[in-house]
Formats: structure tokens, sequence, C-alpha cells
């Protein structure tokens, strides 16, 4: 095969159809980006998941006076009596450890977390529960409390925190499956293009192609320099959304989010190492099936 005869061919269809060219290489772009970012959000769902999960607490509030329970306010001694509960051989089995939180340090964790919001001027410490902050030895046992506590006396409610996380993961897990929905319509919408533009690329070389095969050149000759066309296009698109994949993880991702949510463990270029060869393998074994079955539908016609 003669591989300089080749590449003077696909050279040549990449001139006459550079508009068609240059948007394949955007619309590869733009799909791949969104299966990068999908990709990389689901990263950063499981491992905030395993953080988290294992840091979740159950919280434990006793009822205020302005809580709706049956005996008013907890007392002293139903505060003593849901202590003793969490030391029982019963529930400290399952308990890491614990510790209580009294009216007044409750509100003072208050006006720290809502500092400049309005409604920490309008909340007094007697709105503010008592709590017990309980750290589980397993979270999946945190049904084990809740039975346990729910009915004390003074006790207004027994929280699962994992139960805000569920709520914010399932929000993050929205946006990855839309994300994941637009990289699969612009990933069909590449594919088409690309055969669209291997098609109008033999058809504006078609005596080019009826004198090859008048000389003998096989049908393998002919297809290659259009297979590779659609591969240039999709490999070019390929890396611009690898580029803009890993500068995002480093400079937004790293550098702005990771400097002011400390609190969190954000995906890195590690992750993003990771992702990026699978965006250019599956540009090009698109672009290269795309082209393939394109050029072999008009070679038959």
């Amino acid at each position: 095969m003669r591989f300089g005869l080749i590449w003077s061919e696909v050279g040549n269809g990449l001139r006459r159809n550079l508009s068609m060219v240059v948007s394949v290489v955007l619309v590869t772009f733009i799909s791949l980006t969104f299966v990068g970012t999908a990709v990389l959000l689901q990263m950063q769902i499981g491992q905030m998941k395993n953080y988290w999960y294992d840091r979740a607490q159950v919280a434990v509030y006793m009822c205020t006076e302005t809580d709706a329970c049956q005996g008013g306010a907890a007392s002293a001694q139903n505060v003593e009596a849901v202590k003793k509960q969490l030391e029982s051989p019963e529930l400290s089995q399952y308990i890491q450890k614990f510790y209580f939180e009294d009216q007044q340090q409750a509100y003072q964790r208050f006006k720290q977390q809502f500092k400049g919001n309005q409604i920490a001027d309008f909340v007094t410490p007697d709105m503010i529960p008592q709590t017990f902050w309980v750290n589980l030895k397993d979270p999946n046992n945190s049904a084990v409390l809740t039975e346990t506590l729910s009915g004390s006396t003074g006790v207004q409610s027994v929280v699962d925190q994992r139960s805000y996380l569920d709520q914010i993961f399932s929000i993050l897990n929205a946006a990855s499956i839309t994300a994941i929905g637009i990289a699969a319509i612009m990933l069909i919408a590449a594919v088409l293009l690309i055969a669209t533009t291997i098609r109008l690329s033999a058809f504006s070389r078609r005596r080019e192609i009826g004198i090859m095969r008048l000389v003998g050149a096989s049908n393998r000759f002919i297809q290659t320099p259009f297979i590779i066309e659609g591969v240039i296009a999709a490999l070019v698109g390929s890396v611009l959304s690898s580029v803009v994949i890993a500068l995002g993880v480093q400079f937004f991702v790293h550098d702005f989010l990771g400097q002011r949510i400390q609190s969190i463990n954000f995906v890195g270029l590690d992750q993003a190492w990771l992702v990026i060869p699978l965006l250019i393998v599956i540009g090009v074994v698109l672009a290269a099936a795309s082209a393939n079955f394109a050029i072999k539908r008009y070679l038959k016609v």
C-alpha cells in the first residue's frame, strides 16, 4: 500500500471540506467535554460518599419549649436518661463515640454558621435544642439508634445526617445524568456529521475514485484516506476536550474550589489523566466506525 499517496489524498480531502472538518472538531470537542465532565462528577460523588458517609453523625435532638413535645422541654433527668441509654451495652456496641452539646454551645455554633445572615438575629439560645452527636462504628446501623431513642421522653427527633447527604448526592447525580444525556446527543450528532463529511468528501472526489477503480485499486485502498480524515478530525476534537478537562480540573476545581472549600477532597489531575485516554479512545473509535460505514455505503451506490 502506497502510504505517500494515501496521505496526499487525506490532505486534499481535509482542505476541500475544511468547514465540515471544523464542524466535526467542534461537535466532538463539546460532546467529549460533557462526557469527561460527567465521568469526573461521578468520581467526585464516589469520593465524597466514601469520605462523608463514614463521618456522618446521628443527631439526637432533645425537646425545647417551642417543640410540640408531650412533656415540654427536656429536663436534666431526660438528658441523663438518654446518656445512660447510649452508654448501655445494647447501644454502646454500635457507637464509636458521642458527645453532648447544650443549648448555649449549640447557639454559639449556630451563630458562627449563620454569621452575617439576618436569621441569626432572631434566634435565641432557648430555641436551639440540646443535642447528642453520635458517631457510629458502622453508619448503616443508624436505624438501631432511631428505633431505640425515638420514643424516649424528652427526645424530639433522631436524625441520621446521611439523609441530608443523600439529597445533595441526588442533585449531583441528576447533574451527572444530564451531562451524560447531553453528551450522548452530541456524540450522535458527531457521528452523523462525520458520516456526512465523509460522503461529501467522497462525492467531491468521485472522478478520482472512478479512476482508482479502473486501475484496479482495492476498496481498502480507496476507503483508508476517508477513514483517516474522520479520525484526524475527531482526534483534534478529543485532544481539545482533554486539554479543557485538564485545565478545568487544575484551575477551577483544584485552585479555585479547593482553596475555598477545604472540607471537601476534590478530584485532581490524577483522576483527569484517567479520563483523558478514555475521551480520546471514544472519539477515535466513533470516528473510525462512522467514517468506515459512510464510505462503504457510498462505494456500494
